[in-house]
């Protein structure tokens, strides 16, 4: 199940048409990156009202000290901006996303693992409170090889950080991002640490293992200067990407696939989203005929 989360967007994106660009966007990304339709439910988050009735029967049990928790909120607070309801509620549209559909596992970063924990307390708590194992507890699943992936300033990668190598950049951005990667003032011959390099840390997201193991040892014996090490590195990112660049921008000229595929995505977690939904009116006692 991948969804396109367009009404947790509404917390930061407030205009209609740039909505809906970010919409055909991520979904052009899904099909690029090699989601295939056929095997994969790829839908939007507004055509499952469901998701928006849930979230609220799972407010009616949550309290407010419990979403003062939360990471989005705290981060609000601290730089003291003014706080949406949307913001301060997130956790339990994200919990009902996760909930409505049964999902065993949740791929995600280390820092969204708070996300996949409010979800099982959430699903914990309706299940002890009307005593019925209605939502299954789900498993968060963190890679640890890209648990965080680094930036080009060294810390997480992140578009708020205005340090990230776009998924689908082209050459020249590549170059200009990785060119840009912070290092340290060591020279070519002067042995270096691989594990406090930031550009030795991209190698391993995209060279082969044979490849890593060379750079490693030309880290630690000398012999290898930052502006090489970085040119490796664009010629290895724009490997990987250039398929990828190539594939979106033809499904790009066929918009009306891209649509189609959102609209079968969402018939079909629109059936799966309206079964539990009957579970839980039963559940809660609003079903009466």
């Amino acid at each position: 199940m991948f969804f396109i989360a367009d009404y947790h967007g509404l917390n930061s994106i407030q205009n209609g048409g740039e909505m809906k660009q970010h919409i055909i966007d991520l979904a052009l990304d899904y099909l690029a990156i090699g989601l295939d339709p056929q095997k994969s439910t790829i839908y939007k988050q507004s055509d499952i009202a469901e998701h928006g009735e849930l979230a609220w029967i799972f407010d009616t049990i949550t309290t407010m000290p419990y979403l003062m928790r939360a990471h989005a909120y705290k981060d609000a607070e601290a730089k003291d901006k003014e706080i949406t309801v949307g913001t301060f509620n997130y956790p339990m549209l994200m919990a009902a996303d996760i909930l409505m559909y049964d999902a065993d596992v949740v791929p995600v970063g280390q820092d969204q693992k708070q996300h996949v924990e409010y979800a099982r307390d959430t699903a914990q708590k309706f299940n002890h409170i009307f005593k019925q194992d209605v939502f299954k507890l789900p498993d968060v699943k963190i890679l640890q090889e890209v648990a965080v992936v680094p930036g080009t300033d060294g810390r997480k990668m992140s578009k708020s950080y205005g340090n990230t190598i776009p998924l689908f950049a082209t050459k020249e951005e590549i170059t200009k991002a990785v060119m840009s990667i912070v290092t340290d003032s060591k020279g070519v011959n002067d042995p270096k640490n691989p594990g406090e390099d930031n550009v030795f840390k991209l190698h391993t997201l995209f060279a082969t293992p044979t490849k890593i193991i060379e750079l490693k040892e030309r880290y630690e014996n000398g012999g290898i200067g930052h502006k090489e090490s970085k040119e490796i590195l664009i010629n290895h990112i724009e490997e990987f990407i250039a398929p990828l660049r190539e594939k979106r921008a033809q499904l790009a000229n066929d918009t009306d696939y891209v649509l189609d595929v959102l609209k079968e995505g969402g018939k079909r977690a629109k059936m799966k989203a309206e079964k539990k939904m009957e579970v839980v009116r039963e559940t809660i006692g609003v079903k009466l005929y």
